[in-house]
């Protein structure tokens, strides 16, 4: 199998752009960051969220598995116990990217919207089995994979396909490719695409340590002579996806451009998990050829980079000949590489996926930042002969006047199923596309409505909102109101008027009007006779 997704829609466009996907919108569930904003801090200051554990294993872990609010997501707490802690990360990370882009999830119902997952392990059944719970209504609903996609796609009414991927470690990458494939052809308007993993019984990870896979020591030796095995980690990212020309015409936030790639497999080799140079080095070619791509502007790419014996040389060996020689070539810099593994673990089925956020913010932040744990360059990788240089330090990403950042991702399964993703900045007046109130800023106050399921929520949601109009001093009290006014509305409402960031951030601490809708009599229409006002 060869499965490019890269070809020009409409053979229109020489340079690919044609069939160019926009990313508008980002959500993440990382070990030290819930957020994007989090994740890119994490990822500037080269922090490494790898401990051990109590029991001697070491791991990237979640904070919390457990915080699930079932009634906002239309649950009982019998199908929420029921239900994989996967399904309900996958939901909270969906409802968190379409809101990022600017979407009320609510308003999404009929539309040909796609949810397309990575998601390859399936510990949560493990536990249950081995506790002898008995089986009940909601057992095979909240076990079985292949329904983490579908329950966004029935909570939203979305009628665009909903698919689970398992290709081992390339999972979520290969989501990807199927989501980007299904909005070139016209088959979604819109796609949500995530990938998750949770470390939850011990009986996964003694498998892969018995497979000698993890590293003893605990962290992801990327490309360095101590490369032994790589470390789990676990969590989920989800991104939102539209095809280029429709995100133009809607004027949403692009984040950065994919441009495409490609999908194989290894079909053959010394075993059944052995990587496989030629297969690896006819997936860059094809990924590259299929965009319309020089392999010498790529600047940077996001490894799969577990740290393994046997993966890293031989994706550095295709990345060399592809990519490295062809920057040789023109007298361009070495390529740069770097492994989020090196920060948070190895998040197997939702590698991909956190690898491909991590290139984006790169993109768009036009900053390279540290991969962690290399020192001494492994022997079996001649860095220099194949022109590649492991990113480690933060340092600006700068291109000639007219070029845009160009970075790719890799992902390969151990069963030999490999991808690689292309993408590249948004055409520089795109990449902050001025909404209607920049373009005539509010004049006067601002209505600012926040709302939620209960009253515990609406107060921690005038909190968070608090916490982020008093970290980010340049936030105008229109932004908040335009972004508010594109979300979902909940029973539980306050409203705040204000006129700037002084009286937004007092009104956020005591609303002008706090209550819960159409609790109080029926709506009735007031003709005084004197404008709007009452006498008195």
């Amino acid at each position: 199998m060869n499965a490019e997704f890269g070809v020009k829609s409409n053979g229109d466009d020489s340079n690919g752009d044609g069939a160019a996907i926009a990313v508008i919108g980002m959500s993440c569930r990382l070990p030290g960051a819930d957020t994007v904003d989090e994740f890119w801090e994490l990822l500037r200051t080269g922090r490494n969220e790898v401990t051990r554990r109590p029991d001697g294993t070491w791991r990237a872990a979640l904070a919390d598995h457990g915080g699930f609010d079932a009634a906002f997501f239309g649950m009982s707490p019998a199908q929420a116990a029921a239900a994989d802690p996967q399904h309900r990360l996958l939901l909270e990370l969906g409802w968190e990217a379409l809101e990022h882009a600017g979407l009320a999830p609510d308003r999404l119902a009929g539309t040909d919207t796609g949810v397309f997952a990575g998601i390859a392990s399936d510990d949560y059944a493990t536990l249950v089995h081995r506790s002898g719970t008995e089986s009940g209504a909601h057992t095979a609903t909240g076990l079985h994979r292949a329904l983490a996609p579908n329950r966004l796609s029935y909570l939203l009414g979305l009628r665009g396909p909903s698919i689970a991927v398992d290709t081992a470690q390339s999972s979520s990458l290969v989501a990807v490719h199927l989501a980007c494939d299904s909005l070139r052809r016209g088959e979604s308007t819109l796609a949500v695409v995530g990938g998750v993993h949770l470390v939850l019984a011990d009986e996964s990870t003694t498998v892969m340590e018995k497979m000698g896979a993890l590293s003893p020591d605990g962290q992801c030796h990327t490309f360095d002579a101590r490369a032994n095995g790589y470390v789990r980690g676990e969590g989920g990212a989800a991104l939102v996806l539209k095809p280029l020309s429709k995100a133009v015409e809607d004027g949403d936030r692009i984040h950065c451009v994919l441009k495409g790639g490609a999908v194989n497999n290894d079909g053959g080799g010394d075993s059944l998990t052995t990587p496989h140079r030629q297969a690896q080095e006819a997936l860059l070619r094809a990924a590259y050829a299929h965009t319309g791509t020089r392999p010498e502007t790529v600047r940077y790419v996001e490894l799969h980079g577990p740290g393994t014996r046997a993966g890293d040389p031989v994706e550095a060996a295709a990345l060399g000949t592809v990519l490295g020689a062809a920057r040789a070539e023109v007298g361009a810099s070495p390529l740069a590489v770097g492994s989020v593994k090196t920060n948070i673990g190895h998040l197997e089925g939702a590698a991909g996926i956190v690898g491909l956020l991590k290139a984006a913010l790169c993109v768009r932040e036009a900053m390279l930042p540290p991969s962690l744990n290399y020192r001494t360059p492994h022997p079996d990788i001649p860095l220099e002969r194949l022109h590649l240089g492991v990113q480690t330090a933060l340092d600006p990403w700068t291109e000639a006047p007219g070029k845009r950042r160009v970075a790719g991702v890799s992902s390969f399964g151990m069963g030999g199923t490999n991808a690689h993703v292309v993408l590249e900045q948004a055409p520089e007046e795109l990449e902050e596309s001025p909404s209607e109130l920049e373009l005539a800023p509010f004049v006067g106050a601002v209505p600012v409505v926040v709302s939620g399921v209960s009253g515990a929520a609406l107060d921690a949601g005038l909190a968070r909102l608090a916490s982020r109009v008093g970290a980010d001093g340049g936030l105008g009290v229109g932004d908040v109101g335009w972004s508010a006014a594109h979300r979902s509305v909940f029973g539980h409402r306050a409203v705040v008027v204000a006129s700037d960031p002084q009286e937004l951030m007092q009104g956020l601490r005591a609303p002008l009007v706090a209550g819960v809708a159409g609790s109080v009599g029926r709506l009735v229409l007031v003709f005084p006779g004197q404008g709007t006002q009452w006498v008195g």
